[in-house]
């Protein structure tokens, strides 16, 4: 396996989903407490990286198993089919990069507490779910749901216990606050997943994958997408006043223009082909400029 192939396999463009937050909860960690350990969210990081990596991997493997003979996807979309890999040889890359990233983090849980040990454990059963089963997350309406909170709250949420763990205090104004200062990330990462239903509406609906947008329907379900970009805002304007993040981090405000214009571009057509990148760029562009403003607060 070369590693342009391995690169697409773990879907190597998609791992800003996952860097951010982990940003966002570094960034809150310093602002908020003063404290950051290096090492521990180091070894988190890599543990973290590992297990989407592995997570990807299981979804291809997944949608190749689960792909109808004859059809196309099978032969010529899916990497694995693509490619010609080896089915044993994809099923134990993948094993292992789960059972090094749970070593890793049973690890430190060891050091920073058990409360990492249940918060891991929740985010590896739904990762492996998400699109493992008889009814995988992914084909459910609870996938916009569980994707967002999953990445976009849970990564930021741990990355800050492992920073403050002697001194976290687990009470509603401490998750609330993280909830707040997460709400961005967790937006626009729950938008990519609708965005990828409203794209594959019919024939997600052809192969009884009734999904979140099936329920709404498409005209509700682009309302959502515009609607949590709105929140996705309102989460910025809410961590500035409740003094979780620096002023600067209204400038995140900048990419408003851009965000706009790939918000109606999306509403246009709902192709995965031409616009599915619209809610990528949106998540990228409003996620950089996040972290990149939080780092400009906390450095003057």
């Amino acid at each position: 396996m070369s590693v342009a192939v391995f690169l697409e396999l773990v879907e190597i463009k998609a791992k800003t989903a996952s860097v951010l937050p982990f940003l966002i909860g570094l960034c809150y960690s310093w602002y908020r407490y003063g404290s950051i350990h290096i090492g521990y969210v180091a070894i988190y990081f890599i543990a973290m990286f590992i297990f989407n990596m592995a997570v990807d991997i299981l979804d291809n493997y997944n949608d190749y198993h689960h792909a109808t003979e004859g059809h196309d996807y099978k032969e010529k979309t899916n990497i694995i089919g693509r490619e010609n890999l080896s089915l044993r040889l994809v099923f134990w890359l993948m094993t292992s990069m789960i059972v090094i990233s749970a070593l890793l983090g049973i690890g430190l849980a060891t050091v920073v507490g058990w409360p990492l040990l249940w918060m891991g454990l929740y985010c590896y059963l739904v990762g492996i779910f998400y699109s493992s089963g008889p009814r995988p997350l992914s084909s459910l309406p609870l996938g916009e749901f569980f994707s967002g909170s999953t990445m976009g709250v849970m990564i930021s949420f741990i990355c800050v216990y492992l920073n403050t763990f002697e001194t976290f205090h687990w009470n509603f104004s401490e998750i609330f606050s993280i909830f707040i200062i997460a709400l961005p990330n967790t937006m626009w990462i729950a938008n990519l997943m609708l965005a990828n239903n409203l794209c594959d509406k019919e024939e997600d609906e052809k192969n009884e994958r009734y999904t979140l947008v099936h329920y709404l329907g498409r005209k509700n379900s682009i309302r959502l997408f515009v609607g949590m970009n709105v929140v996705a805002f309102l989460g910025i304007i809410l961590s500035v006043i409740m003094g979780l993040a620096p002023m600067t981090v209204l400038l995140t405000f900048l990419a408003g223009p851009f965000i706009l214009k790939q918000i109606r571009r999306f509403k246009q057509k709902q192709v995965k082909t031409e616009t599915f990148i619209c809610a990528v760029r949106i998540l990228a562009v409003g996620s950089v400029m996040q972290v990149i403003t939080y780092l400009i607060g906390i450095l003057i």
